[in-house]
């Protein structure tokens, strides 16, 4: 297997994403901790990846902050990993992804997963960009920016 390319130091802030959580277990590990699972074994059931896999993406998730080990809530000698404020801010990203999937890899009426909010039960509104007077954005109205480092 080759070497994957580092992308740590990227100005580009999509590419530094997806270096630090942008591999699919990653990304599946995360969506996991958001509907509770919280042991080994729990993310090992649900997605079903070998344990070495598993193992290093929740090794690669801890130490790029996105998950914490703290000791088992039950008093029990296992430990869990439980989403960091870093982790939680993922939570847009998961939802963006989940929506981008629904309508564009399901044919109408195919059975799938659906989030909806709790209080209400009714499915998430889709995210969309908007710029900061509000309006809606397509690509075409947006543009990069290179920012130059500060001395």
């Amino acid at each position: 297997m080759a070497k994957r390319k580092s992308m740590k130091g990227d100005a580009c802030p999509v590419a530094r994403s997806l270096d630090a959580i942008g591999e699919r277990w990653c990304l599946l590990v995360v969506r996991d901790a958001f509907d509770g699972a919280r042991r080994f074994g729990d993310f090992q059931r649900r997605l079903g990846v070998a344990r070495n896999i598993l193992a290093d993406r929740l090794r690669l998730l801890v130490e790029q902050g996105v998950l914490a080990v703290q000791p088992a809530a039950d008093g029990t000698a296992y430990q869990e990993y439980v989403l960091t404020a870093k982790g939680e801010s993922l939570f847009p990203v998961i939802v963006a992804l989940r929506q981008w999937g629904e309508r564009q890899l399901f044919a109408e009426g195919e059975a799938h997963s659906q989030l909806v909010d709790r209080q209400g039960g009714q499915p998430l509104a889709p995210l969309l960009p908007r710029a900061a007077d509000g309006r809606l954005l397509a690509s075409a109205d947006t543009l990069v920016n290179k920012l130059a480092d500060i001395p």
